[in-house]
């Protein structure tokens, strides 16, 4: 998944946070409804993307100064261009 930019992701967020007072408000249409589950798993979506490549590009020191990023971790790393290890 490519991730979101921030400017569509505060769309997307804006829109769910305006379908969620109407509904508390008023209720949606079929149409709403399903237009507040389909950005919701886009909204999930990007937000598991994100949080996966943080975790893929963290590398963690200990207090020697020895790595001991996750052998998954540094696989990852790899493939993405990031170690020479």
């Amino acid at each position: 998944m490519i991730l979101m930019d921030k400017d569509e992701e505060k769309k997307v967020i804006d829109r769910i946070n305006f379908l969620f007072h109407k509904k508390e408000e008023q209720g949606l249409t079929e149409e709403e409804e399903a237009e507040r589950k389909e950005l919701h798993k886009k909204f999930i979506a990007n937000f598991r993307a994100g949080f996966k490549q943080q975790l893929e590009d963290l590398v963690i020191i200990d207090k020697n100064g020895k790595d001991v990023t996750s052998e998954k971790a540094k696989r990852a790393q790899r493939r993405k261009g990031l170690r020479k290890d």
